[in-house]
């Protein structure tokens, strides 16, 4: 611990003569101090080494970033803002606990403060994967709303978009984009063209469209709303970690791994400065960065970068997160890649039983599991098998994403592969093309995925 002295506005006095364990040399220090993480070593399975700096008023880039999150946190009450705070910090089970004690000694006649409470228990169950129960809450908050506040007023704005998540995590994206320009008519009415509120729509919509594949139009989106946030918020704000990430995240997706890097560091410095370490936004970015490494070839780094994502991940969100599986689902592709395919098909199957438990049947994340799962039987020489996952893989894409959708294409070319292998050319050139196709009119010339499929026709 670092402690200069000289920072007038923290007091801190040493308490070893009255201390029951005077050995100890405990120091106290006055409420409101606040310390820098400036480095953390394990030194043991539970035993960590963290170095911490005592910092003053004078810090302006925390000082800037505590009163702008103080301004966002306008709740009515002390345990509103307790609740808000800890949602932020990723305590979710003690923000849920909360609102729902909030919930219990609230009156039918304060509405807008049970508006409130609806609004945040909907944003906890969406983060935890309960959509259905996060819809619940928001449709109880918006009935609210249409019974206390005239039809365009700017409330609904966050409503509309908070809705429009939950859409876009069931992978219901059409209805994800009508709930997204609701809310972005709503708030271009009222409030100011470079208004944080507006970017946050227009990020929302950059992540839809790249979840269809749509990765120009995405870019577009999520530039618009760095613009915006970059004039708007401090700079170390958690959204504009968010909103970097999505920038690289498109700019993986187009074979564009080093700017994708580039992007998810800046990240990764942002979220490391505002949010806990623990932060579920900060597995985000080291998932972001394993899967950059793993598209690299680079797959020790990949799997290093997994394990901090999964650590997370275990820690802050239910056991059948999508997110986990997720984090399964690709630390099962490392494996396939070096060439353990048990490993593998174990991660895999690890990611597909929590899908089973968390998504609706014909979600798009079923396709890219069964997808890679077909991948590690066609590596086995087990082609029958890989054929039976790839054409369940898709019967789901075809139902959930555009018909020009890249991870149909991705489905198109390994169903082709296995007809190759089985020496069926005439069906493996008709898959091949197929895949071609939509590769040509989604990716740009130079991406890897165009350059294997031409080589393998």
């Amino acid at each position: 611990m670092t402690i200069n002295p000289s920072i007038p506005s923290t007091l801190f006095a040493s308490v070893s003569d009255v201390s029951a364990f005077s050995s100890e040399q405990e120091i106290l220090f006055s409420m409101h101090a606040v310390f820098r993480i400036c480095g953390i070593d394990q030194i043991e399975d539970r035993l960590w080494h963290i170095e911490l700096t005592l910092t003053s008023d004078n810090d302006q880039e925390l000082k800037l970033l505590t009163k702008h999150i103080e301004q966002e946190i306008q709740a009515s009450t002390g345990y509103h803002r307790l609740g808000e705070l800890l949602l932020r910090m990723g305590n979710f089970e003690d923000a849920e606990e909360t609102f729902e004690k909030l919930l219990e000694e609230s009156s039918n006649d304060d509405v807008e403060s049970l508006a409130n409470i609806y609004s945040q228990l909907g944003r906890i169950k969406n983060i935890k994967g309960q959509y259905q129960l996060a819809l619940e809450f928001y449709t109880k908050q918006f009935e609210i709303q249409q019974n206390s506040l005239l039809p365009n007023h700017p409330s609904f704005t966050a409503t509309y978009n908070d809705i429009g998540d939950v859409y876009a995590n069931m992978g219901e994206y059409s209805k994800a984009l009508e709930f997204y320009q609701k809310s972005l008519e709503t708030a271009q009415k009222y409030l100011s063209s470079d208004h944080p509120a507006i970017a946050a729509t227009y990020d929302n919509i950059g992540e839809v469209y790249e979840d269809m594949g749509d990765y120009s139009h995405a870019f577009e989106f999520h530039v618009k709303s760095l613009e915006i946030q970059q004039k708007a918020l401090p700079p170390n704000h958690p959204t504009l970690g968010a909103t970097y990430n999505n920038i690289g995240e498109v700019y993986a997706n187009m074979g564009q791994y080093s700017r994708a890097l580039e992007c998810y560091k800046i990240s990764e410095k942002i979220q490391q400065k505002s949010l806990p370490s623990y932060h579920p936004e900060l597995a985000t970015t080291y998932h972001n960065i394993a899967e950059v490494y793993d598209n690299m070839g680079e797959y020790s780094k990949a799997l290093e970068f997994y394990q901090k994502s999964l650590e997370i991940r275990q820690k802050a969100l239910p056991s059948n997160h999508p997110e986990l599986a997720s984090t399964y689902d690709n630390i099962g592709k490392v494996y396939e890649n070096i060439g353990d395919n048990s490993k593998a098909l174990e991660f895999h199957k690890k990611s597909l039983g929590i899908q089973q438990n968390s998504l609706p049947p014909n979600h798009s994340d079923f396709g890219a599991t069964y997808n890679n799962i077909g991948e590690v039987y066609a590596n086995m020489g087990q082609y029958s098998k890989a054929l039976g996952y790839y054409q369940k893989s898709q019967a789901i894409q075809q139902t959930s994403l555009p018909p020009n959708h890249p991870d149909l294409a991705t489905t198109y070319h390994n169903i082709a592969e296995v007809h190759d292998n089985m020496g069926k050319y005439s069906k493996a050139l008709e898959f091949y093309q197929k895949s071609l196709k939509i590769r040509q009119k989604t990716l740009p010339f130079n991406h890897p995925e165009l350059g294997a499929t031409f080589n393998h026709i």
